[in-house]
């Protein structure tokens, strides 16, 4: 597939035209940021890496009947993608407490939560991404009531997959971060990417032993090969 103009250039991927209106060619690239992009570094491989794990992952999640934006890797980083109007909503699911759930609300690091807890950001690093609820989501007019509740439907869905197929590999799934677009005739599809940048994965039975991007931000060893060993890890290699 052709690769044309530049659509748009995240903090991490970028995302091109093909000579198909409907597709589009997303890079993963070696960048690598924290606390909105104020700590940024380039990685050599780690665009790779989280494009190999995220190809594993779509096709299992298509599998399981949820719509995706994934079509194919048409190479080491790059996906060729259904084009969707993205949804500026960041999706979290959190099945164990880490993280801004600990640091502001005060619960226990690695604390159950059951059921998971949906919480839905603002995807706006000029506001530092802040929390919304569904009043907020509905006046903003950025979803209707019955996107929400598909949006939220689906992220549950996800979450049951990837939980069960990192049990089996002794990863334990802390939180996920997901981001929902419409394609051409409405439907609801889960965009962006599932990677060591959007989990937190810790070691099976461990509080707090980062296998993902917290690796990174707090500086707890090498990121890449800590993102190499994950990704061996997931996709059995």
């Amino acid at each position: 597939m052709k690769q044309g103009d530049l659509l748009y250039l995240g903090k991490a991927k970028s995302v091109y035209l093909t000579e198909n209106p409907d597709e589009l060619l997303v890079v993963f690239r070696d960048d690598i940021t924290a606390f909105d992009g104020q700590k940024k570094n380039v990685l050599s491989g780690k665009g790779g890496y989280n494009a190999k794990v995220t190809a594993y992952f779509y096709p299992l999640l298509e599998a399981a009947g949820i719509p995706t934006h994934f079509l194919a890797a048409e190479s080491a980083n790059m996906h060729r993608v259904r084009k969707l109007a993205m949804i500026p909503l960041e999706v979290i699911v959190r099945n164990r407490a880490a993280g801004s759930l600990v640091k502001n609300y005060g619960f226990t690091e690695g604390q159950p939560l059951s059921p998971p807890l949906i919480v839905m950001d603002l995807k706006d690093d000029s506001r530092h991404d802040p929390m919304v609820n569904d009043e907020i989501i509905l006046a903003l007019g950025l979803a209707t009531a019955e996107e929400l509740a598909e949006i939220k439907r689906l992220a549950l869905a996800i979450n049951a997959v990837l939980k069960e197929n990192l049990a089996a590999k002794d990863l334990d799934l802390i939180d996920m971060k997901f981001e929902f677009g419409r394609d051409a005739a409405g439907t609801i599809r889960l965009g962006d990417e599932i990677s060591m940048d959007s989990l937190r994965m810790w070691d099976h039975g461990t509080i707090g032993a980062s296998l993902d991007k917290d690796v990174y931000r707090k500086e707890l060893g090498d990121v890449m090969e800590t993102y190499a060993a994950v990704a061996r890890r997931i996709c059995g290699e």
